[in-house]
């Protein structure tokens, strides 16, 4: 009978658990409608985004398109302000270009969101052009495919030669590894060495804030900035890009300089049979770089075999550099890239725009893949077409104050 009494202090705790416990049921179910009212999404849409989130087929990616009839979706970790997939090809006028590769590269490409630019490095001419209106615009930042010009840049003042190692976090690195591997500190660090005026200096030399073309159409000069960034001074400069708009042409001007010995064309671009017969090389001028390639195309064939580009690597040499950052909500992968064997060289370059699937391994694969499809077309071991022409050269743009 003593232990079936119920004391009121005992009514009164049990009182008091029942009041927190129903408070606590409130409590979540408010807090689980907020999560669904945030997360409430058309079915469509969360089908991309995990479709997005993983790695899938091709045929995968395509599906998810087709099937999304709302507004591009926002990638998780973002939020990402750009699409990651998108049909790279609409409005693009195709009939001055090699077909052949451009076959390659949309394949290569394929449902990504993204621009891809070929050229011969012998002559300028721009062979194809896929996704003419995200090339020819305002450009993007360069991330770390600025570093092959901070590299020429640093040679060329020799305040590093290729097997001065420098220390970094983690130990010493050469400029073969560095290259590689992408290291930001030794590119910061020869930033620093450089200063901010010299490196505008090379940087305007080897194309930056002109545009990279002759009268094509539409195409801007992108943006080179007039001080030392405020966002991590020159060394953030000289590692990630900060505060340059590169464009995809000015990349690939670059590189077709590297894969030929040091001649900076105009880039041309025919835009119909007639000019592709008539088409004749200009000189825009000659960068004083021929003894320095030799040792930076270490570093660029290292990334290919095994560093950051490993995506692009195939049976023949290839010489590259990848670029990853975010820029304004949009993720960012470059690859400028030229093979570095055969009768006939081309210059590679991809861009990638959209969320995280936009990175420069990414980029990387897909410049790969073009190599790839070509090569069973055995496109490289024909010469290139030779069209008699005269060379015009113009003066060299700036000189150090």
């Amino acid at each position: 009978m003593h232990r079936s009494q119920v004391s009121p202090i005992s009514t009164l705790i049990r009182l008091i658990f029942v009041a927190v416990v129903a408070a606590g049921l409130c409590f979540g179910a408010g807090t689980t409608h907020r999560r669904r009212t945030r997360s409430s999404k058309p079915r469509a849409t969360i089908a991309v985004v995990k479709a997005s989130a993983r790695t899938t087929t091709r045929a995968t990616y395509r599906k998810a398109l087709l099937t999304t009839t709302g507004p591009a979706p926002v990638i998780a970790g973002g939020p990402w302000t750009e699409p990651t997939y998108a049909d790279s090809t609409v409005g693009d006028n195709v009939d001055g270009e090699d077909l052949e590769v451009r076959r390659a590269a949309v394949e290569a490409l394929g449902p990504l969101n993204g621009a891809v630019v070929v050229s011969d490095p012998s002559t300028g001419r721009i062979l194809t052009m896929v996704n003419q209106k995200l090339a020819l615009g305002s450009g993007f930042q360069p991330c770390s495919t600025v570093k092959i010009s901070v590299a020429l840049a640093a040679l060329s003042e020799k305040v590093v030669d290729p097997d001065t190692k420098l220390r970094v976090a983690g130990g010493k690195v050469d400029m073969t590894t560095a290259i590689a591997h992408s290291n930001n500190y030794y590119f910061a660090s020869l930033g620093e060495k450089l200063g901010f005026e010299k490196v505008s200096y090379y940087s305007h030399l080897f194309g930056y804030g002109e545009n990279a073309g002759l009268n094509i159409s539409g195409e801007k000069p992108g943006r080179y900035p007039a001080a030392p960034p405020k966002n991590g001074g020159v060394g953030m400069l000289t590692s990630f890009g900060e505060e340059i708009s590169q464009t995809p042409l000015q990349l690939a001007a670059l590189m077709g300089a590297v894969a030929n010995g040091g001649t900076l064309y105009y880039l041309q671009y025919p835009r119909n049979v007639e000019e592709v017969k008539d088409f004749v090389p200009r000189v825009k001028r000659r960068l004083d770089i021929e003894p320095l390639i030799p040792m930076i195309k270490p570093g660029m064939r290292g990334a290919v075999e095994f560093g950051t580009a490993h995506r692009a690597r195939e049976d023949g040499p290839i010489a590259g550099k990848t670029g990853t950052c975010t820029e304004s909500h949009t993720h960012l992968g470059w690859f400028g890239s030229f093979n570095d064997t055969g009768d006939r060289k081309l210059v590679v370059v991809v861009l990638l725009t959209g969320g995280r699937p936009a990175i420069g391994p990414a980029a990387a694969g897909v410049a790969g893949e073009i190599y790839r499809k070509l090569s069973e077309k055995n496109y490289f071991a024909g010469n290139s077409p030779i069209t008699p022409a005269a060379l015009i050269s113009s003066q060299i743009c700036c000189r150090i104050p």
